[in-house]
């Protein structure tokens, strides 16, 4: 049943978590940027950059001499990342709409490529590894920041998350969507070629008050619609358990652990010519 659907929608309510998103892993992607030490004058792409991605913090690295490409395949969020690049003046950042399996644009002519959160929430992820590959010039480098679902719980346990996640992980499983694929990205970046490849993981701990301890929440609340439809579940089922979820989360006492995340760059054997 896979598709090419980005797992979790393109709605405004995706896109505004979205932007959180952007903001709460700025600090994160900063720390990975440092280590690539990308030059004034570069050339960057961000794939599924979403309404806002890196575009801002890959837009001051590479400066006025530099291009900052973002990519994405929601039409309406495309929309409001041209509203975003045009608000905060970035002259730099071009946005286009396309397909991340085959973005349109010239092989080998980025110094950096890079993409977040995006082969969590898409089948076929090494398809998109490939043409990441190939869109860096030989000696740039492609990183990557997945997520892998394992840690992703809370304590004390909770009936409702663990329910409701069977309905997710079947969800997604049949939509051709590896929940756990941030453990293996270090071999997707292998087996497409690069080499030096550098690991950093990742995990967190969201206490009462944190903008991502009801992230489960949200995601499940992004595909209600689809988990109907599909007839996993009953409408009255479901909101009763979110309704445990939510109370739950509420609690102080009650830890939300985060997904692991698996920050993965390398590089393109050779040189620029």
């Amino acid at each position: 049943m896979g598709t090419d659907v980005y797992l979790l929608g393109h709605d405004a309510t995706e896109d505004q978590r979205l932007v959180r998103q952007a903001q709460d892993l700025a600090n994160e992607s900063s720390w990975l940027f440092d280590q690539i030490d990308l030059p004034v004058g570069a050339r960057a792409i961000d794939l599924g950059c979403g309404p806002r991605g890196v575009l801002e913090q890959l837009s001051a690295r590479v400066g006025a001499s530099g291009t900052v490409v973002g990519l994405e395949r929601g039409a309406d969020t495309i929309a409001r990342a041209r509203a975003f690049v045009a608000e905060r003046g970035l002259h730099n950042v071009e946005l286009i709409q396309g397909d991340a399996r085959a973005t349109g644009q010239p092989p080998g002519s980025f110094d950096l490529v890079h993409a977040r959160l995006v082969l969590v929430n898409v089948p076929r992820p090494e398809e998109i590894v490939r043409e990441m590959v190939a869109l860096a010039r030989p000696g740039g480098v492609v990183a990557s920041h997945e997520a892998d679902y394992l840690p992703h719980r809370c304590d004390p346990p909770c009936a409702a998350w663990d329910r409701l996640f069977e309905f997710f992980e079947a969800h997604s499983r049949d939509h051709g969507v590896d929940l756990f694929v941030g453990r293996r990205s270090h071999r997707l970046l292998r087996e497409a070629g690069l080499t030096d490849i550098q690991v950093r993981p990742i995990i967190h701990v969201y206490p009462k008050g944190h903008s991502r301890r009801e992230i489960f929440v949200d995601f499940i609340q992004n595909v209600r619609a689809e988990l109907l439809e599909a007839g996993r579940i009953e409408a009255r089922e479901l909101d009763g358990l979110m309704t445990e979820l939510k109370a739950h989360l509420a609690r102080e006492d009650v830890l939300v652990i985060s997904h692991l995340f698996f920050q993965v760059w390398g590089r393109k054997p050779g040189h620029a010519g």
